[in-house]
């Protein structure tokens, strides 16, 4: 396979235009989000909806996190990712599976019926998961792309994949909100350096590899600006794969957490990780029984 984004291979880094769609077949596969919605996700490279669930809804998911966050043989589990130099939990990953609440939540009309729309396919869970943010010192999470690491890592072949993540608390500007910088997602950013193996056991408490360059990211955020997702609880974002992200540290006095479910495309399966490396584990990159998810019913 051809490889279009070619990352990680040297000291050189490069700004490589976008040769995938953004919104496939036209939007026209589900109907969910309006024109005008579906054009600003292509034009941004995100949406941001807000107040989606109620706040019923919203405890309930906050529960379950919680209860797995405090369950112990979650706690020992290989899906729970520490904060760096420490061990509170910055991460649990394969929640969908794990939780009651929150297997159903990927399956909810209102999530999945605009991760078809947008992909123009069916779709299936790449990856989900909890990230925590401990009051007064939970940690950033440095610029990047998703899909430089799910192409490089985990043999993603193409950008037909986005990121769902559901508000469980307030985001405000002091406990590290969600920040992008619209337009980047046009840009993949080729990545300096080569990937160790099992890189993911250090990337996800701190990523150095994979990572934009100064000069990179500086261009992207002079041509497209800044936006922090600052939103109540049950907001809900959804972003391209390859829009540049990142998120800094809790300041606050309240502990801030998010769910993420990743929608790829049934027609963009992983294939074996470019450059050569070992897949990384089933938990953080789903390869097995891939399924196109139904919709739950909705009551009456």
């Amino acid at each position: 396979m051809r490889d279009s984004y070619v990352s990680r291979v040297g000291r050189a880094a490069a700004l490589i235009a976008r040769c995938d769609p953004v919104v496939y077949e036209e939007g026209q596969y589900a109907h969910a989000l309006t024109p005008e919605q579906l054009q600003s996700y292509e034009q941004n490279g995100f949406l941001v909806l807000p107040e989606v669930l109620t706040a019923q809804e919203v405890n309930a998911l906050r529960e379950e996190a919680t209860s797995l966050e405090n369950n112990p043989a979650v706690q020992e589990g290989k899906e729970v990712i520490r904060e760096p130099g420490g061990t509170a939990l910055r991460s649990i990953f394969r929640v969908h599976q794990l939780g009651r609440r929150l297997a159903d939540l990927p399956r909810d009309p209102r999530f999945l019926e605009v991760a078809r729309q947008i992909l123009g396919s069916e779709v299936y869970i790449h990856q989900s998961r909890v990230n925590m943010k401990p009051a007064l010192d939970g940690k950033e999470f440095y610029w990047h792309s998703d899909f430089e690491t799910w192409h490089v890592e985990d043999g993603m072949p193409a950008m037909r994949a986005l990121s769902c993540s559901v508000l469980l608390t307030d985001n405000t500007p002091f406990n590290g909100p969600l920040t992008l910088i619209p337009g980047s997602h046009r840009q993949f950013v080729a990545c300096v350096g080569e990937t160790p193996e099992e890189n993911y056991k250090t990337s996800l408490r701190r990523q150095d590899i994979g990572v934009p360059d100064p000069l990179s990211l500086r261009m992207l955020a002079e041509q497209g600006g800044l936006q922090a997702v600052t939103a109540p609880a049950g907001s809900v974002v959804f972003f391209d794969c390859n829009t540049l992200h990142s998120s800094g540290g809790n300041l606050s006095p309240w502990a801030r957490s998010n769910v993420f479910m990743v929608y790829n495309s049934v027609e963009n399966q992983l294939v074996a990780p470019f450059h050569g490396m070992a897949p990384r584990p089933e938990h953080i990159a789903a390869r097995k029984d891939i399924k196109a998810l139904s919709a739950l019913a909705v009551a009456a």
